[in-house]
């Protein structure tokens, strides 16, 4: 009999607010300006993160949006400025840290994201901008906005203004979907900025060997239907590039044979690295969904025809995989189910834009968190490295498509930061932030982890030392779904972490030490008049 899963019914083992304009990110690749420095206050260590059930979150969510209007006021923010509630994280110590878009005179602001951090006892300590000072804008001509478009204030970089937002559909050479956003200035029609928002990145299963599935039954039998992770299901393009697809099911409780020849193989393994990537969000930081509210994405497997990508997809909040070179090796390794996975959570808290330096790290987070999915996972058929993709094998050579000791060794990302990296493409401008948290991980230096040897250097020359990978992952989640917005550059993401850390573990710490050697590491270091 051929080799296969056994599965069980219980597994064993908004779209995006007005102003963040993120909708998805893909694997493989074919600047925006930075961020105000995070609060000052001092805070004592240990503000972790705390799990909320979907009624607490809820909860603090409609107590944020009762109040939107005093804390609007109390930022000193305009009467024709409104705050719009978009996410919240509470700390142990009862300190809350709520998300919200602005809107201005009614239109959306792109790049007017900010981070309201208030204590236990709902005392403001401080505020997270992605954009400081007055916002002024004439929006007389927003009813003149172009046929398929919208009027928006663009805030993102420049002197804010009104302008025209309207996304461009198509299909690029490679088949993978693109919708690109084309932001114009409203009185000049000159074109501001433009980024697309599909994020591409990279059980008895081809990759992860025989593994345990959460599944449904059904009347007539089963399906692909995770009702222990927010209802997650795998569905099947079969070959096509639009729509939901087919939902996986069979007349059994067995999935594939570990061979792309079966079409239920490929769906294991997006199946199963979905629920490693939602078990380590709920387990590790307390996360319950990519939306934080208990509702699963879904996954989409075979889309086209030799199709050697995968992305996420904010429109339909879900992540779609294609079979790869001659339809054989399937984009769905443990590493790129959670890289694309990662993109959504990433949309739904800090927002980073998809283009610049905020690109570049939206690509890192998630490659720092495929990797931390796949460590946490523990297959011993897919053991966790800080290399990307190398399951799949996507150059044919047996190599990775990205390596975090020493991002270069690719061939085109770059292991340190350097001014004008943000115009780049974001699969190798995100080089930096990935050596970065691997020096925070492990250090610098010759060694050798799982069996994979690596010698990552750093930018001066000088040693780092390593806080350990779990200590290094709290860290950036924090950092992302605190102190990050949607226009956080490098040095923004520098100061962020610190913060992350600071929250965490002290001002003292050595994990903070760590934080800031890391980032000198990579050519990232404190900047004149900063904080830090």
């Amino acid at each position: 009999m051929s080799p296969h899963i056994s599965r069980h019914v219980s597994a064993r083992r908004v779209a995006t607010a007005a102003g963040t304009a993120l909708v998805a990110a893909a694997l493989i690749g074919t600047g925006l300006g930075s961020a105000n420095a995070a609060p000052t206050a001092e805070k004592a260590p240990g503000a972790s993160p705390v799990k909320l059930s979907a009624s607490q979150r809820a909860e603090l969510l409609r107590d944020a949006d009762s109040e939107k209007a005093r804390t609007a006021k109390e930022l000193g923010l305009s009467s024709a400025e409104k705050l719009v509630v978009r996410d919240v994280v509470k700390d142990r110590d009862g300190s809350v840290h709520t998300r919200y878009e602005r809107t201005y005179d009614g239109l959306p602001v792109l790049g007017g994201d900010l981070v309201v951090h208030q204590t236990k006892s709902r005392k403001t300590e401080g505020v997270t901008k992605a954009r400081s000072g007055e916002l002024k804008v004439d929006t007389a001509r927003a009813a003149k906005a172009p046929k398929g478009a919208r009027a928006v204030v663009w805030a993102a970089s420049g002197t804010p203004r009104l302008a025209f937002e309207k996304v461009v559909e198509s299909t690029k050479k490679d088949g993978t979907p693109s919708r690109l956003h084309v932001v114009t200035d409203a009185r000049s029609g000159k074109k501001i900025f433009q980024w697309d928002d599909i994020r591409t990145g990279a059980g008895h299963t081809q990759y992860s060997g025989d593994v345990e599935l959460g599944s449904k039954q059904e009347s007539s039998g089963f399906s692909l239907t995770d009702t222990t992770r927010g209802n997650h299901k795998t569905y099947d393009l079969k070959g096509g590039t639009s729509g939901q697809g087919t939902l996986v099911a069979g007349p059994d409780d067995e999935w594939g044979d570990g061979t792309p020849n079966n079409a239920e193989t490929a769906a294991a393994d997006a199946h199963y690295g979905a629920a490693l990537t939602w078990d380590y969000y709920k387990n590790v930081h307390g996360r319950d969904g990519i939306k934080g509210d208990g509702v699963g994405a879904y996954s989409r497997v075979h889309y086209g025809q030799n199709y050697v990508n995968a992305f996420w997809d904010d429109s339909c909040f879900c992540m779609t995989y294609g079979d790869g070179d001659g339809n054989a090796k399937p984009l769905t390794s443990i590493d790129v189910a959670a890289h694309e996975m990662t993109h959504g959570l990433t949309s739904n808290t800090a927002g980073l834009i998809y283009s610049g330096e905020s690109g570049g790290l939206n690509e890192a987070t998630s490659d720092i968190f495929g990797s931390s999915v796949e460590f946490s996972g523990n297959n011993a058929q897919d053991v966790g490295d800080y290399l990307i993709g190398e399951k799949i094998d996507i150059r044919g050579d047996g190599t990775p498509l990205r390596y975090m000791d020493k991002p270069s060794r690719d061939g085109k990302s770059k292991d340190d930061w350097y001014q004008g990296i943000g115009g780049i493409d974001v699969h190798y401008s995100s080089g930096p932030a990935n050596h970065f948290f691997y020096l925070l991980s492990e250090g610098s230096g010759a060694k050798e982890i799982n069996g994979v040897k690596y010698d990552s250097p750093t930018a001066d020359g000088n040693p780092v030392t390593g806080i350990g990978r779990d200590k290094a992952e709290k860290i950036w989640f924090k950092a992302l779904t605190t102190y990050m917005t949607s226009r956080t550059n490098y040095a923004a993401a520098r100061t962020a972490t610190l913060d992350a850390a600071k929250d965490l573990y002290g001002a003292d710490s050595a994990e903070y030490k760590g934080v800031d050697a890391a980032w000198a590491g990579v050519n990232v270091k404190a900047t004149k008049g900063g904080k830090h």
